[in-house]
């Protein structure tokens, strides 16, 4: 049931047709929405005349401050009678954006959470941990709904409490878990502390989504703990986890476009960027009946992975997240993404589990300081040792993001540790 082979394995073709049926029937309900119903009127459009999934260009972005605007239910296409379940963002940059969702939403979530999780080798035998936050997040209950689907047994941990996650995972014997990678390598600490080694455990596959990581972030992880570990992307407003998953392959996260149409714009211009170019992910719901969105702008930068996967399924896929756009730091003219300075920390022997970037102002020049844990070896004394390891991380970073940061070594331990996303950008300039 979960490897929905008829649907993952479609040709381009009839997958195309499948969408523009989709489209259809989503521009007709959203035109059901207050939103959507002002913004047809006034900018002319009628969804009866769509033809091809060109045609959808014709309408503007949407965007998280229009969804903003819209609270609570500027965006409802259903009567409230037929939702079922709200979910919202987290509103760390403003009023939290919400998302409804029908019985036929939740279900279709499902179902594509459990085809995530299948195509990475999940099934009925397995013990799924999820380290993730319940509630309104919706991390956790993606997974959970997807992994109950597939008839695995779910042990709902939620995030936190660290030493009863490594007593759930070796008394039950879980096999596969659901992790923020900061919080993952946090854990290995802690095994530490409990004299435990993290590979000693059954877990031999973890999924790793809720923040943007590097491929050397993902590898150390999987050093670490001798399982393997799959990227996975997803966003609230698109319902959640489950919009693009790696398969075994892990050459890309494949994105499913029976529920997704998917556009690669300029950032700037939003004009469509060519096939392969990296640029802004724009998305349009294809199969969500109570809160249809168009074209929303994720603000994530990827590009689309030429080719076919050798999996076989047809489903397009995208690189992984490089950044946000607004995630971008400009440091002396220079655009910089925080997720550039991890790959770069992660790939150097002697660097630890944790870093902060501080911005400050002097005069009118910015400064960027990156603080660094190293391992506890490298504070025994020798300066020298420490000193050419902090010359070796300046000269790393100065190679990827074209200036010269400022390099502070600390011990382990030393910086703000987070059972959460992490912290990454301490941003102290004062306009």
């Amino acid at each position: 049931m979960y490897w929905e082979q008829d649907v993952e394995t479609m040709a381009r073709e009839q997958l195309e047709a499948l969408q523009l049926k989709r489209l259809k029937a989503t521009l007709e309900r959203a035109a059901l929405s207050p939103f959507y119903g002002r913004l047809f009127a006034e900018s002319a459009f009628n969804p009866s005349d769509v033809k091809s999934l060109e045609d959808l260009k014709a309408l503007p972005t949407t965007t998280k401050d229009d969804l903003r605007e819209g609270w609570p239910y500027g965006f409802l296409a259903v009567p409230r009678e037929e939702l079922v379940r709200m979910h919202s963002s987290s509103g760390t940059t403003g009023r939290a954006t919400v998302i409804f969702h029908t019985r036929h939403d939740i279900e279709a979530w499902t179902n594509l959470m459990a085809r995530c999780m299948y195509m990475t080798g999940m099934r009925r035998s397995d013990v799924f941990q999820n380290m993730m936050t319940y509630g309104l997040f919706t991390g956790g209950l993606g997974f959970h709904y997807g992994a109950e689907r597939i008839g695995a047994l779910v042990i709902p941990a939620g995030a936190g409490n660290s030493k009863r996650q490594i007593q759930l995972m070796r008394d039950f014997e879980t096999t596969v878990i659901h992790i923020i990678p900061s919080y993952a390598l946090h854990l290995s600490t802690v095994f530490g502390e409990l004299n435990l080694d993290p590979r000693d455990t059954k877990v031999r596959m973890a999924y790793l989504g809720a923040e943007p990581h590097s491929e050397n972030m993902r590898r150390k992880i999987e050093e670490i703990y001798g399982f393997k570990g799959y990227n996975s992307y997803g966003l609230s407003e698109m319902n959640g986890p489950g919009v693009a998953f790696e398969c075994p392959h892990q050459s890309g996260l494949h994105i499913w476009e029976d529920s997704f149409f998917v556009e690669i714009l300029d950032p700037v211009t939003l004009n469509p960027v060519p096939e392969g170019a990296e640029g802004e992910l724009v998305m349009t719901t294809l199969n969500r009946e109570g809160m249809p969105i168009i074209r929303y702008r994720t603000k994530d930068l990827t590009r689309i992975v030429p080719g076919q996967c050798p999996c076989g399924r047809t489903h397009r896929r995208i690189e992984r997240i490089k950044g946000r756009t607004d995630d971008m730091l400009i440091i002396k003219g220079v655009n910089i993404f925080p997720i550039q300075i991890e790959k770069r920390l992660m790939g150097i022997p002697g660097v630890g589990k944790n870093f902060l970037i501080v911005l400050e102002r002097e005069g009118y020049n910015d400064t960027m300081t990156v603080k660094v844990e190293v391992e506890k070896e490298f504070f025994d004394g020798d300066l020298k040792n420490l000193e050419r390891l902090r010359r070796h991380i300046v000269e790393e970073l100065k190679s990827d993001i074209l200036i010269t940061p400022r390099v502070d070594l600390v011990g382990p331990g030393t910086l703000p540790q987070t059972e959460g996303k992490a912290r990454r950008v301490m941003d102290n300039r004062k306009e």
